[in-house]
């Protein structure tokens, strides 16, 4: 008696057969689909996406799952779907905020931030609506959820029950083993498979999950961050000489955005951008003060600029940026921390944040002042909108600075040089009226709100936003100052690999300007140079600069900093 084969055995065991117009169809309807759908990119600025030919590591991954249950049980059964719809859509979520986020907020998405702000958000959101119009919006997200849910289902099923003719051919065997070795050699960070294969979602909910996990472990955070850093050295001084170099001046802490060394090793750069650069230099001399520059190498290239920000601010390599990440889940001190033990009101200036930025309250700033906070009436420029010759001014016009207040250190972060480059804000010679409704002339206007980004060559742009920046930077300093403030300008990172071109190096220039010639002479002696051409070899990391920065401004004598900072 012969025995009767499963009815899905039978299916998959059956003679070849040619695959019909019909399921071949299916399937590549099925593959555009769920492929698609892990495979977009961010339609920067917005919040919109754009599909991407790119194959999606996870649909890779979920067809082996199809491919291995069609070969050895058959049919998928209708709850297996289910649940595969619905690990698929959570992994669409991750995909859509892990390419949108960092275009909106200019930073990833953060579990151990964010989540916890979720209910507050929906609360505050919920409040100034009606009733009504909250119960119809929560559910139209169920109904688009369960929409969503079902379409992946549909996909899926469809791929199912198209596949198995594919499934008796060796050839759909070979490239699924060619797909997943690549899938494979993405996942262990092969760049030359980065054009063929979209950035996996796994990885970032896996390294969210562990930030989460360690942030709560005291010996993971003390296994990632070192016991001990000069910040902390600075803090156990005595308050009246831990900066007493600055004698009581304010000083000016300012992230220059995408100042890099290409502005000085390549030479179609450097001959660019040479004379507002000195015309900077000039209007930093005849205004009575000095410069001195150097190289340092920031943890970051062609963006995450808070990498740098924070190396500066804590002493600490945050070339990892999980290192980065768990620093912000702890209370850690920081250089703003030691301007505070020394009497000095502590600014944050973030003029490109129109967000809820929940990390600042690491920072600890004593005020801070988003883009909302300046309150800019002038038309929007570019995706940032403020041009940062606003900022500079409207800080000294919400808060000015009386002799006899307490001393003050600015923390500003520039943001007019920011990539795409462009378009590249106009400069306003008058002050005054760039605090005003109307700070620019219309024809200025027209021309800016004309410019398209030139995504095939953006380094004329990227050249022509360092020109503004030199150009404001240089009228600042002519301008009367109300107290004498000292001015420390770093470079945040190098330009886009467009820009910096392959195998760049990640150094930035540090600037010092100061009117006070021991204060220059204090940082000649930590191997900075006179002018804005600071010399070829790096100091160190930009971690390594806040050692620098302290030593420089404390009060050893000048024969025990000379030598402490060796070019590497």
């Amino acid at each position: 008696m012969n025995a009767r084969l499963p009815e899905a055995d039978v299916a998959l065991h059956a003679p070849p057969s040619r695959l019909t117009w019909q399921a071949a169809s299916r399937v590549v309807i099925s593959v555009l689909v769920l492929n698609g759908v892990l495979s977009f990119t961010s339609w920067w600025p917005t919040v919109g996406v754009l599909p991407d030919a790119r194959i999606a590591p996870e649909f890779v991954g979920l067809w082996l799952i199809l491919a291995a249950w069609l070969t050895w049980r058959g049919k998928p059964p209708r709850w297996l779907l289910n649940w595969l719809a619905a690990v698929y859509a959570l992994l669409v979520v991750g995909r859509y905020v892990d390419v949108v986020a960092p275009s909106l907020f200019g930073r990833p998405i953060s579990l151990y931030w964010d989540v916890p702000q979720l209910p507050r958000f929906l609360w505050v959101t919920a409040s100034g609506l009606p009733l009504w119009a909250v119960a119809l919006a929560a559910l139209a997200l169920a109904a688009m959820a369960w929409g969503f849910h079902r379409l992946l289902r549909g996909a899926m099923q469809m791929l199912a029950d198209a596949a198995p003719p594919l499934l008796r051919w060796r050839a759909t065997w070979l490239a699924t083993a060619a797909l997943t070795l690549l899938v494979a050699a993405n996942y262990a960070g092969v760049r030359a498979t980065w054009p063929f294969v979209s950035k996996p979602v796994m990885p970032t909910y896996w390294k969210q999950l562990m930030l989460v996990r360690d942030a709560g472990s005291p010996e993971s955070v003390a296994r990632a961050l070192p016991a001990t850093t000069v910040v902390d050295d600075a803090l156990a001084r005595p308050a009246d000489r831990v900066v007493a170099a600055l004698g009581g001046r304010d000083l000016h802490l300012v992230f220059l955005e995408s100042f890099g060394a290409v502005l000085y090793d390549r030479p179609d750069a450097a001959a660019a951008v040479e004379a507002t650069r000195a015309r900077w230099l000039d209007a930093i001399r005849r205004s009575g003060r000095g410069v001195v520059s150097a190289f340092y190498t920031s943890p970051t290239i062609g963006g995450a600029s808070d990498l740098a920000h924070m190396s500066v601010l804590s002493g600490i390599d945050l070339s990892d940026p999980r290192r980065h990440d768990l620093l912000l889940t702890t209370r850690r001190p920081t250089l703003l921390k030691v301007f505070q033990h020394a009497g000095y009101e502590v600014f944050g200036v973030y003029h490109s944040v129109w967000w809820d930025w929940v990390e600042r309250s690491y920072y600890g700033f004593d005020t801070y002042l988003s883009g909302p906070d300046l309150g800019y009436r002038g038309p929007a420029i570019g995706y940032w909108r403020i041009p940062d010759q606003f900022a500079a001014a409207r800080i000294e016009e919400l808060h000015p600075r009386s002799a006899g207040g307490k001393p003050r250190l600015t923390l500003l972060a520039t943001m007019s040089t920011h990539f795409p480059f462009s378009p590249v804000p106009p400069y306003q010679p008058d002050w005054a009226r760039v605090l005003g409704e109307q700070p620019f002339d219309a024809a200025d206007i027209a021309r800016v709100q004309a410019e398209e980004v030139n995504w095939l060559d953006m380094a004329p742009d990227y050249l022509r936003s360092v020109n503004y920046a030199h150009t404001w930077l240089a009228d600042y300093f002519r301008r009367p100052e109300p107290r004498e403030t000292v001015y420390l300008l770093i470079g945040d990172h190098q330009p886009t690999a467009n820009i910096a071109g392959e195998g760049a190096r990640w150094d930035v220039p540090v600037y010092l300007v100061a009117r006070d010639p021991a204060l220059l002479e204090r940082f000649r002696r930590l191997g900075f140079r006179d002018g804005l051409h600071p010399a070829p070899a790096s100091l160190g990391g930009l971690h390594d600069l806040t050692g620098a920065v302290l030593r420089g401004l404390g009060n050893d004598p000048l024969d025990a900093l000379a030598g402490g900072q060796q070019a590497r």
